[in-house]
């Protein structure tokens, strides 16, 4: 793969460009997952929650309505909002420049329409100085090509990080959309327990952080930047944190951000490598690895060969 190719591959993501419309989509988004969230049973480590990448956008999975199912997808390629149910129904929004208070309404109404009585917590998650969603009239934009770019994006990680979880044969987590952190994430698991999560998270309760980290962890993710964060990156952070864990060599590029207590590998550098997606590939595993080490895991039993298609895994 030529440079001009990887370019091409993974977009250009400037976070200022894009800024109001990524406030407003993360607003969105946590609609419709708080409206997944209202109607699944309570998984570990809140996997009920997320959104998951999908051909057209980022989507729910079945959401179980009674004996039914539905889904909510949101398409970034013809930029509407799609619901569907397992009785044929489907109705579609435009996705486009609107208040967040009528988005909210709109998915209220819609859902209703199709037999949906559901109520969900109106307060954002995870935001500085949030406002509850029927009140909320500042967060109103839409990008239509900066949306499309970031799916773009999506797409190439959780390809890659698909990828990197076949490596494991311990327990890890689906590779999924946080929409309260606006963050495409995958988890591994030591299979031990963690100490308690202090908490203290801005807009989350500390019963769900405390179950969400009730296992020690290596967690890697990218996250398209936020005000304070003001550029797209990858991350890697262990819970609970071993000693030596932040003093591992890392390849050029990375570092370790003292304030987030995570390593970080920027976007940019990233996608402007002349390999990406192994530059991408030796982030994910160089840090997992420090994690591991540093917090003594069982490697052995707990690791294999990268997955290849049509091969089952030699035992």
């Amino acid at each position: 793969m030529s440079m001009n190719d990887a370019i091409v591959v993974w977009p250009e993501l400037p976070y200022a460009p894009w800024r109001e419309t990524a406030e407003t989509l993360q607003l969105w988004t946590q609609i419709v997952g708080k409206v997944r969230l209202s109607l699944t049973p309570w998984l570990n480590h809140g996997w009920h929650v997320p959104l998951y990448v999908t051909v057209r956008g980022l989507g729910t999975s079945p959401i179980p309505v009674g004996h039914d199912i539905i889904d909510i997808e949101f398409d970034f390629v013809s930029h509407q909002i799609v619901f569907r149910s397992s009785r044929g129904a489907k109705y579609s929004l435009p996705l486009r420049p609107q208040a967040v208070a009528d988005f909210y309404a709109s998915v209220i109404d819609t859902l209703n329409a199709m037999g949906v009585a559901v109520a969900i917590n109106e307060m954002p998650s995870e935001v500085a100085d949030p406002i509850r969603f029927p009140q909320d009239r500042s967060h109103a934009s839409y990008d239509s090509a900066a949306a499309h770019d970031f799916w773009r994006v999506l797409v190439q990680v959780d390809r890659v990080f698909k990828l990197f979880r076949t490596g494991f044969l311990g327990k890890a987590s689906p590779v999924h959309f946080f929409w309260g952190s606006f963050d495409l994430a995958v988890t591994r698991f030591s299979g031990r327990g963690a100490p308690p999560h202090p908490g203290g998270v801005p807009g989350l309760p500390d019963g769900v952080t405390r179950e969400a980290y009730s296992h020690e962890v290596s967690s890697a993710g990218f996250w398209p930047g936020s005000e304070a964060f003001p550029q797209a990156a990858f991350y890697s952070y262990a819970y609970p944190e071993p000693q030596g864990f932040r003093d591992r060599p890392m390849p050029d590029g990375v570092y370790f951000d003292a304030n987030l207590a995570e390593f970080i590998l920027p976007y940019d550098a990233m996608r402007e490598a002349a390999e990406p997606d192994e530059l991408l590939m030796d982030f994910l595993t160089l840090t997992y690895a420090a994690a591991a080490d540093c917090g003594r895991w069982d490697r052995a039993a707990l690791e294999c060969s990268t997955g290849v298609p049509a091969r089952p895994r030699a035992v």
